[in-house]
């Protein structure tokens, strides 16, 4: 078992400060493994909302949750909305006999319930598939290629990653979503999906996707929120800053997972992927996606383009200063014209150009190639 060890602090030191910890992340990123892992440590009270035994329990919530002492999970809570009112009531007793950590797989946004109900009494800690650190270096290329979810990347082959791939994106699209509330038709979401996966990495235009299928811009838009709350969606904002340039306005859009991106885009093995017109998108939102939730700086994080050409895939407002990183598959990258534009607009203390690499190495003062196995640790 691969063990993930900042996620079980974060979680642990959560449920020290919070009356209820909130376990965010998309289906099958190991939350469940990890909240009983955190369970096991002391007394507990587990409750699967999809084990038919544990939702006969909770028929009469009240009677079953109020005698409980120690930590109580709930598993899959997007599933039973009403108990985030009982929730709140028993998270405001004095003394405190229980804490509790719910497990959900949709944002808070998408599950209004929990985050108004609960508000002043919850902290979210927010999980999804495995990152470089807890894999470790050697295997970034296979996180790369399959992606972070433990069926993916554990599987025994390329082929098997792939299958296990598909069966999630049918499944969630079948039952997973329905069960979160949203109805929406399968066959134009899955098609809307992989649409998306060929704009990963490019700049939002509700228009054109929609003429491509027919619909209307508003329709895609909401079918775009829901995928953004079912947490499969990135959509990165711009960074906007008067320096007398026109920038573009528009979120750019990424495939969160590398792996159910390469399985919307049939690209089944590396050679496939190394010879793909999107293997640069790819590998732009796979390191992306590392830096951000290494470095837990999901809302430091900003793009900036503007219609001249000048732009940087990740402005980072870190500790005062202002990082810009760029992400380059190459050998051995250099820089360009508008990196040189973008430092003066941006004025950034720092700008890495991130590449599947083993070695750094200064292009100028402010400029530097560096591995992405080697980035966090350099921006910490």
């Amino acid at each position: 078992m691969i063990k993930r060890r900042y996620l079980t602090q974060q979680t642990v030191d959560a449920l020290k400060r919070a009356r209820i910890v909130a376990l965010i992340g998309p289906r099958q990123c190991g939350k469940t493994t990890l909240a009983r892992e955190i369970a096991g440590t002391r007394q507990a009270h587990y409750f699967d909302l999809e084990n038919p035994r544990d939702i006969a329990r909770l028929e009469n919530p009240q009677l079953s949750l109020e005698p409980l002492k120690g930590l109580v999970v709930v598993d899959e809570a997007q599933q039973k909305p009403d108990l985030f009112p009982l929730l709140r009531v028993l998270s405001d007793r004095v003394p405190l006999p229980a804490r509790f950590l719910i497990l959900g797989s949709a944002s808070p946004d998408l599950i209004k319930n929990c985050s108004e109900t609960l508000a002043g009494r919850i902290e979210f800690v927010d999980m999804a598939g495995f990152t470089l650190d807890e894999m470790g270096d050697k295997a970034m290329t296979s996180l790369w290629l399959r992606g972070g979810f433990p069926g993916s990347i554990l599987a025994k082959t390329d082929k098997d990653s792939l299958i296990w791939r598909q069966q999630f994106i049918r499944t969630f699209l079948q039952r997973d979503l329905p069960q979160l509330g949203i109805n929406l038709p399968t066959e134009q979401l899955r098609r809307f999906w992989t649409m998306l996966a060929h704009y990963h990495g490019q700049t939002w235009n509700s228009s054109e996707i929609a003429a491509s299928l027919g619909v209307a811009h508003t329709t895609t838009r909401r079918w775009l929120d829901v995928l953004t709350g079912a947490l499969m969606i990135r959509q990165l904002p711009p960074w906007f800053e008067n320096v007398g340039k026109r920038t573009v306005k528009a979120p750019k859009i990424y495939l969160r997972d590398s792996g159910l991106l390469h399985a919307l885009l049939s690209i089944d093995n590396l050679p496939a992927l190394t010879s793909h017109p999107k293997l640069g998108a790819s590998w732009e939102g796979f390191a992306l996606d590392q830096v951000l939730r290494m470095l837990s700086a999901e809302t430091e994080a900003y793009f900036w383009s503007t219609y001249s050409g000048a732009e940087v895939d990740l402005l980072l407002l870190r500790k005062g200063k202002r990082v810009g990183l760029e992400f380059k598959y190459a050998d051995a990258p250099g820089t360009t014209k508008s990196m040189h534009l973008t430092l003066a607009a941006l004025k950034l203390d720092r700008l890495y150009i991130v590449y599947p690499g083993s070695r750094s190495y200064p292009l100028t003062n402010v400029i530097e190639a560096i591995p992405l196995t080697a980035v966090v640790d350099e921006i910490k």
